[in-house]
């Protein structure tokens, strides 16, 4: 079995035994759930100087909270309405391996150098939704790529719903705690 690290540089490289590997080995659900948390931290990181602190905290949580449900949405759209003959799936599978499909997303950090920000972001992304598509195609087992890319999209589509949702709840609490503070200390 391969260590952590290993993993981590399996998955990034698209490496599908490595995708193989980790959808069967149940105690590697809690390094999956690192990979996305420590991906979300590292795009935290990246716009900590537009965001601060609540940035950094409400991309973290959202970002958990919404590819919770992108794997629930992909694991229910391929397994129930968009399965191959040979489809076969738990949520603990999909959960693995498009944790370990966020591992691409570490790199992210580097957007924090204003000069290369842009395109840091545009090839990481990238790089994560092709990731993301091995994933899905591996833990559904499909032997097509295009069906691996429809649920990861469609799916996708739930995922930016969920997070947009989160930022706007989060952001209008936050909003209302300022609104209140020059009141607080006002009386």
């Amino acid at each position: 079995m391969a260590s952590f690290v290993d993993r981590l540089l399996g998955a990034a490289r698209l490496d599908t035994s490595t995708y193989e590997e980790v959808e069967a080995d149940p105690s590697s659900t809690g390094q999956a759930v690192l990979v996305v948390a420590l991906a979300a931290v590292a795009a935290g990181i990246a716009t900590y100087d537009q965001y601060g602190v609540q940035g950094l905290v409400v991309g973290t949580i959202g970002s958990l909270v919404a590819w919770f449900i992108w794997d629930y949405l992909v694991w229910l759209l391929g397994t129930k309405l968009l399965p191959e003959p040979g489809t076969q799936a738990d949520v603990g599978q999909v959960v693995r391996t498009t944790g370990f499909s966020a591992a691409p997303g570490l790199l992210i950090v580097l957007a924090i150098i204003p000069a290369i920000a842009g395109f840091v972001g545009v090839v990481t992304n990238l790089w994560m939704l092709v990731a993301m598509v091995i994933a899905v195609r591996q833990a559904l087992d499909f032997s097509s790529t295009g069906r691996a890319v429809l649920v990861s999209v469609l799916g996708f589509i739930a995922y930016i719903a969920v997070f947009v949702l989160i930022a706007a709840v989060f952001g209008v609490a936050a909003g209302l705690l300022e609104a209140l503070r020059p009141a607080a200390t006002a009386g």
